[in-house]
This record gives structure tokens, C-alpha cells and sequence, in this order.
């Protein structure tokens, strides 16, 4: 990530506050802290699960110098109404891609993803959006009393469906980096969401299977959430 020297070469110092997202990896908040400034977390839009502007908003102070943004799973930051937040309080913003994140099989990810889109139904897929590359196609499994996110992928997982939690929780629940705060959105997005693998070497027969696992627990889901 390129966050470290754009935030040094910027002035970003020591006392200094940059807005970083609260869920997601703690690469972002660690880089603010090696400079000697303090990140400060915002809550993610529900759907997105990058910054939410608004609450970008919330949290800017006379001490803050720059937002951080991260796309998120392959869906895009609003990139747009964060720099106009920006704007309006003189902040630098940065937007990232994750570590890691994947050039190639975009489009075959993206075929793969509308193919899970248009059949699964025990759980809440990714809302569609223009751009999103699909870097990990995730799912939210409501708990509501009926199985939880943990007991739906343990029970996904004995069906032979290798998902995974792609956030075990809030940047600033982590060691080093813990703070007296609850982001909703950010807890939420922790407790429910799964990765469902999509990636080039999926068969069709494979992709059949998971929405079969899928679509069969979930029927103990509650239909109104």
C-alpha cells in the first residue's frame, strides 16, 4: 500500500488525526501510527463496506489532516462524496486498493459472481455495483436467532464449500489499536458477513453445489429481516 509515503510526503506528523476505516485490515491504522499520528475510525456504509462519508463527517475534528479510504472485497469507495467532504474541511484524501488485491480473472470473477447472484437465496448477496471486481464475492447471513454467520459456514463447510469470515473484527478491537468505540455498521459487518469462493479454477458443477448448500440452510433463515 502506498499509504505510508503519500501520508509522510503530504506532512502528515505526530499528533495529527487521519480518518481510517474501522473494518477491514488494520494495515491502514498501522501506517498512521508509525508516523506518529492517531487514526481515528469511521463506520462503513452497510452496503459497501467502505467509509461512509457521512460518518467521515461525523468524526473530523480541527486536528484531522486526511481520510484514508479502502475498496472494499473489489467494490469501489465512494470516492466522490468522501473528497467532498474533504473539500469542505480542507482534508487530504487517499483511496486504496486492499492488499493483495487481483488484476487478473476479473471478468471471469464477475461471470461467476452474476451466476451466484441470480440463484442464491439463503443468504443477502453483494449489491451490485459498476466497477466491482469481485476480489471476494461476500454474503451477509443474518443472525436473528436462526443460525448465526459462524454456525451457517460451519455447516457450508461440511458440505464441502471452503468460505471463509473475511473480517474477524473491528480495526479498533486489535491489538495496539483498541479504542473506546462501537461503529454499528462496522459491528454488524463483522458478525454477518462470509466469503464464498470465486475464483478461476470454479466449475460450474462447484458453483452449482454452493448455491444447493446455500439455498438449503437457508430456509432456517427468517424471510424478513
Amino acid at each position: 500500500m502506498r499509504t505510508v509515503g503519500t501520508l509522510k510526503s503530504a506532512g502528515v506528523r505526530a499528533g495529527d488525526e487521519v480518518v481510517v476505516p474501522a473494518y477491514g485490515n488494520a494495515e491502514v491504522a498501522r501506517a498512521v501510527l508509525e508516523l506518529g499520528a492517531v487514526p481515528v475510525f469511521a463506520d462503513v456504509d452497510g452496503d459497501s463496506y467502505c467509509l461512509d462519508p457521512a460518518a467521515v463527517a461525523d468524526v473530523v475534528t480541527g486536528r484531522t489532516v486526511a481520510v484514508v479510504a479502502i475498496n472494499r472485497f473489489g467494490r469501489q469507495a465512494d470516492a466522490g462524496w468522501i473528497r467532498e467532504v474533504g473539500q469542505r474541511h480542507g482534508l487530504l484524501v487517499l483511496v486504496d486498493d486492499e492488499p493483495g488485491a487481483r488484476a487478473d480473472g476479473v471478468e471471469l470473477r464477475r461471470v461467476q459472481a452474476s451466476y451466484l447472484d441470480g440463484r442464491l437465496r439463503g443468504v443477502w448477496t453483494p449489491t451490485p455495483a459498476a466497477g466491482h471486481t469481485y476480489e471476494q464475492y461476500v454474503v451477509r447471513v443474518p443472525g436473528n436467532g436462526r443460525p448465526d454467520r459462524d454456525a451457517f459456514a460451519r455447516a457450508l463447510r461440511a458440505k464441502g464449500v471452503g468460505c471463509k469470515v473475511p473480517v474477524l473484527a473491528p480495526v479498533y478491537r486489535m491489538p495496539g489499536l483498541r479504542r473506546d468505540v462501537f461503529l454499528p455498521q462496522t459491528e454488524r459487518a463483522v458478525d454477518e458477513t462470509l466469503a464464498l469462493p470465486v475464483h478461476p479454477g470454479m466449475t460450474r458443477r462447484e458453483l452449482h453445489k454452493m448455491v444447493s448448500a446455500c439455498n438449503a440452510l437457508g430456509g432456517l433463515l427468517q424471510p424478513a429481516f
